[in-house]
């Protein structure tokens, strides 16, 4: 069965993480058949200065938005 890697950004809660293994888990032993305990789910948590879109760090503040008139 498969380990489910999940990066996100930090702060999320015990409760949310809990939640999502939980909902990513029945969605594989529904999907690819087996027994949730083959199903494992590891949470990276990546702090924002740590990732980056587009060349942006997502920690940098976001630019002005262009005026629309």
């Amino acid at each position: 069965m498969p380990t489910i890697r999940v990066e996100l950004f930090e702060g999320r809660t015990v409760e949310q993480k809990r939640a999502l293994a939980q909902a990513l888990t029945e969605a594989a032993v529904r999907t690819l058949g087996g027994s949730p305990d083959g199903v494992d789910v590891v949470f990276y948590d990546i702090a924002r200065h740590d990732w980056a879109t587009g060349g942006k760090l997502w920690s940098d503040p976001a630019p002005p938005p262009t005026g629309a008139g």
